[in-house]
């Protein structure tokens, strides 16, 4: 039996269920889904540095919504912020990589 313990979509135990296989699941509390959520973040992120694809940044996408939701942030208020900040600092769209920074004297 391989063990996981990680958030997963919510059709997951159905689709392994489908496949004949059997799996032992629990509903998290608000501050596990909260911990969850966010070391989801890591995972998918990796995966989607990985492929590079556009299905891997869905998947990013939608665990980055459900990290926002876990801190009570909605979908709405999280665009708000994004683009605050990149009113405030710019986007990504002059693709400029910083070397370094020396302090002036």
């Amino acid at each position: 039996m391989k063990a996981y313990n990680k958030l997963v979509r919510d059709n997951i135990p159905e689709i392994i269920a489908k496949d004949g296989k059997v799996c032992h699941t629990r509903i998290l509390s608000d501050e596990e889904f909260k911990k969850y959520a966010f070391a989801k973040l890591l995972e998918e992120s990796k995966e989607a540095n990985e492929s590079q694809s556009a299905e891997e940044l869905a998947d990013l996408e939608e665990v980055v919504l459900t990290a926002a939701k876990s801190i009570g942030c909605s979908r709405g208020e999280l665009e708000k912020i994004r683009l605050a900040k990149s009113k405030r600092n710019g986007a990504f769209e002059k693709k400029i990589l910083l070397i370094d920074v020396k302090e002036s004297k």
